[in-house]
């Protein structure tokens, strides 16, 4: 996330990312909504925001040594509408994996509001693959 966040590709808005606390960050609740879960109806985004559970500061820089998308196949769910990781963002992650790609309108949440595009992009990656021999 730092380095989406320190190379920002065109049309990124940073995410309403409080001030650490603690060692510790939270989305603004006034803003996590539109930010956040802006196709999920209002109690539930509310919801979301008062529940949120803070995630450590340390979080943003962790480096992947050995990504799984370089020996393993991938897929990715290009969500359109997502205000936390910007579609152009999406798009060079998914073609740099290698990904296959399916597209939908949506955000962040997609699993809330669309969990049937969910599912279906994991039942077509594991009916894809061939399970390894024990």
């Amino acid at each position: 996330m730092s380095t989406l966040i320190a190379n920002p590709v065109p049309g990124y808005n940073p995410p309403p990312i409080l001030p650490p606390a603690g060692g510790y960050l939270l989305l603004d609740k006034a803003k996590f909504a539109t930010a956040f879960a802006s196709d999920v109806d209002v109690k539930t985004a509310s919801f979301m925001a008062a529940s949120q559970v803070p995630w450590g500061v340390d979080a943003l820089s962790g480096l992947v040594t050995k990504p799984a998308w370089k020996s393993k196949p991938s897929w990715y769910l290009e969500v359109r509408d997502d205000k936390m990781i910007a579609f152009p963002a999406q798009q060079f992650m998914s073609t740099r994996a290698g990904a296959t790609v399916v597209e939908v309108s949506g955000s962040y949440v997609i699993y809330v509001s669309n969990p049937r595009a969910v599912a279906d992009i994991i039942q077509q990656a594991a009916s894809s693959v061939e399970l390894a021999e024990a």
